[in-house]
């Protein structure tokens, strides 16, 4: 990258960072590796968020995520984490009864084995 470049990435930096060249490389380096490390760390973080709001959502309903899931899964419904999060949030009624269908496939499971 040219100075120019550099120096216009670093608009907004502290100190030195903004306008000495030498400093501002360093930082813009860095700030990019930041960018890149955080992008991927943003999608885990969203989906540990959507897991917390689906757990909190069904323990409402008295049964825990993994059931919740596995049940889910055994009934074919292809739902996927982010959808449901939304659900459990805006939704209640319609994710109660997504609960009920997954409580009794997950029932039926255990009552085959």
């Amino acid at each position: 990258m040219n100075n120019k470049t550099i120096l216009q990435l670093a608009k907004g930096f502290r100190g030195r960072s903004k306008n000495c060249i030498r400093v501002a490389r360093e930082r813009v380096e860095k700030a990019l590796q930041y960018a890149y490390r955080d992008r991927r760390n943003k999608k885990r973080d969203m989906r540990a968020l959507w897991i917390q709001r689906i757990n909190a959502g069904t323990r409402q309903h008295g049964v825990n995520y993994g059931q919740f899931m596995h049940g889910l899964s055994k009934e074919n419904i292809n739902l996927n984490r982010k959808v449901l999060s939304e659900i459990a949030m805006h939704e209640p009624y319609s994710f109660k009864s997504l609960v009920d269908l997954s409580r009794i496939a997950f029932t039926q499971v255990k009552i085959k084995q």
